[in-house]
């Protein structure tokens, strides 16, 4: 026991007597991008600035799990299908309607009327048959190796986008424009049916 006390001893001291190691330092590269909209988040891979309105804002992290252009594809439909929706049901109780009794009703109401006399069914129908046609331009853009744009069907009959700078531009205001009508038309449906009341609804 005494010898093996003399030998920790001995090497203890023997120890001290070395220059310490340095601490070896990683040098591991960290490519660190913040978001531009959420500057405490990283900038989503998926997101490279090369889509109009793209300020890398993705919290839940879709973009890493959905195709990119799949979900600007959406994007795009539901910010136009909210800017007509948001005109139509303030326009409607504004009191632009079309003639007979059926059509003389709020907007909230009107979904009930329409179900009532059969009009819903048929504006299921036609939008069953836009969204068909619809998905043949999605297919093009995903799966079939096309170069076309997300949201783009070719009309530009006033030729807005005449040049790609024209183009850039007409995207840019769609795109915010869209995102706009998203929460417009949330909150004039959501306030016409807390208040009871029509346009401006308070």
């Amino acid at each position: 026991m005494a010898r093996t006390l003399v030998a920790a001893t001995v090497l203890a001291s023997a120890g001290a007597l070395l220059a310490p190691t340095p601490a070896r330092v990683s040098k591991v590269v960290v490519n660190y991008e913040a978001s531009q909209a959420l500057p405490f988040m990283e900038k989503p891979e998926a997101l490279d600035g090369s889509m109009a309105g793209d300020v890398g804002f993705d919290p839940f992290g879709f973009s890493s799990t959905f195709n990119i252009k799949w979900l600007r594809e959406a994007e795009v439909k539901h910010g136009r299908i909210c800017m007509l929706a948001w005109t139509g049901f303030v326009a409607t109780d504004l009191g632009f309607t079309l003639p007979g009794d059926m059509h003389q009703v709020s907007s909230v109401m009107a979904h009930d009327v329409a179900c009532k006399y059969g009009a819903m069914q048929q504006i299921f129908l036609w939008l069953s048959f836009m969204e068909i046609v619809h998905s043949f331009g999605v297919a093009q853009t995903m799966w079939m190796g096309s170069d076309r744009e997300p949201g783009d069907f070719g009309l530009d009959p006033l030729d807005f986008c005449s040049t790609p700078e024209k183009k850039a531009d007409m995207q840019l205001k769609e795109i915010t424009h869209g995102r706009l009508a998203m929460f417009a038309f949330s909150g004039v449906v959501t306030q016409a049916v807390l208040t009871g009341k029509g346009f401006p609804y308070f």
